[in-house]
């Protein structure tokens, strides 16, 4: 274990999760096996989770019981150190059942790629270690108010032997289910660092005051920060990522597009359940089941076929970053791990949205009952999709493929 695996600490403002017992797995196989028993878990209650706003914390649990947490950690570190291409079906297996359960953990893999990035050595083995042991991280980057989503108005300065952090964040997924707050901030020479801050620490406050329409059990709302103290060993310089060309983008990126490819094949599945089992046939198809309708099984082929090429971009995308991540990254392959990621994405967040529309069209009035509450599928589809907007994506697939233009170098793209 960890030395930073004590009792949880606490303030007047923030009390720390629980740290629960959990394993490292050894291989993709295990990692997609623990993922498949997660979701059949989740399953049960993910309807019943986003009509209460109920946190997934059960559900939450056993992602770090089973190891999950760990597996993008590097073999030299402990981890098992999985493929890309299995750590984009992790998460579209569980985001096929809920996805706010699928979006929690999203910072926290792109947070673990960061680090291998611009963390020290010594960083890098106290934090590995202790998502090792069990130690979850949530996101304390984006503000609001701000001039674009690169602003960061938050501040660190130097007192003492270590700093403290003064600022607001605001779609913080994954803090208020973390032992680690990653909270972006500019230190005294205006450059991006990012603090881990304990969970408990003093002067921390995190708000589940997310409100939005979807996605709705992913508490992506504030942290406050007021003179909080951090260790000087635990501040990132990550303003030098965008010294050298790097993958981190294209690894967020990834996990974003999985989470969609998820939704739309929960929507689909649904959809067909729903056909199948209780919807009426059209009275001019005259069939006796709806499943038998000609019109209803073109449509429902055209969206098996349109979820089957997101997800063979999105597994594409995947083996690019294999490839690329294997041997030493250039500007070149950086860009083309983008551009392989960014054509993924286009497809993951149109088919998201297009099967949970057409989920009522091919259900029927029926399906738009509350009983049955599956419009939650597009309200995750809308929100999730919101977090980049894929116009820019066709613009930075078209300057790459007819003027060889690079893409831009930060974390949505």
């Amino acid at each position: 274990m960890s030395n930073l695996a004590q009792s949880p600490l606490q303030s007047d403002l923030d009390i720390a999760p629980l740290l629960l017992p959990t394993q490292v797995l050894r291989n993709d196989s295990e990692a997609l096996a623990a993922a498949h028993a997660l979701a059949q878990a989740a399953r049960l209650q993910a309807g019943l989770r986003d009509r209460q706003r109920k946190l997934p914390w059960a559900e939450i649990e056993q992602f770090t019981r089973s190891g999950l947490g760990s597996i993008s950690i590097p073999r030299e570190y402990g981890g098992p150190q999985v493929s890309f291409v299995t750590l984009a079906e992790v998460f579209a297996i569980i985001s096929a059942v809920d996805p706010a359960l699928g979006q929690i953990p999203q910072n926290h893999f792109g947070i673990l790629h960061v680090l291998q990035g611009a963390a020290s050595e010594s960083q890098k083995k106290q934090l590995f270690q202790s998502v090792l042991d069990g130690w979850r991280i949530g996101n304390g980057g984006p503000e609001r108010g701000t001039k674009n989503t690169l602003d960061v108005k938050a501040r660190i300065s130097a007192e003492g032997d270590g700093f403290v952090i003064n600022g607001q964040k605001f779609y913080s997924t994954g803090a208020l289910f973390a032992h680690w707050v990653a909270v972006k901030a500019l230190d005294d020479e205006g450059r991006q660092v990012m603090a881990f801050v304990r969970r408990g620490t003093p002067g921390l406050r995190i708000v589940d005051d997310w409100s939005g329409f979807g996605q709705r059990t992913t508490a992506s709302g504030t942290v406050l920060l007021n003179n909080v103290p951090v260790d000087a060993d635990l501040v990132v310089p990550i303003w030098r990522l965008g010294q050298t060309p790097g993958i981190q983008g294209a690894v967020s990126q990834l996990i974003q597009a999985a989470i969609d490819a998820g939704i739309a094949r929960g929507a689909l599945d649904d959809t067909i359940s729903f056909v199948r089992e209780r919807s009426r046939p059209w009275i001019d198809a005259k069939v006796e089941r709806a499943s038998d309708d000609l019109y209803v099984i073109a449509d429902i082929g055209k969206l098996k076929i349109e979820l089957h090429a997101a997800e063979a971009l999105l597994r594409k995308a995947g083996q690019v970053l294999d490839q690329v991540s294997a041997a030493p990254i250039t500007a070149h392959s950086a860009a083309r791990a983008s551009i392989a990621v960014a054509q993924a994405k286009v497809l993951t967040t149109e088919v998201s949205l297009q099967v949970s529309e057409k989920l009522f069209e091919l259900a029927g009035s029926r399906a738009t009952l509350a009983e049955f509450n599956l419009d939650r599928h597009w309200r995750n589809a809308r929100v999730h999709t919101l977090h980049d907007p894929v116009r820019w994506k066709y613009h930075a697939v078209g300057a790459w493929h007819l003027n060889g233009t690079l893409p831009a170098r930060h974390s949505w793209i």
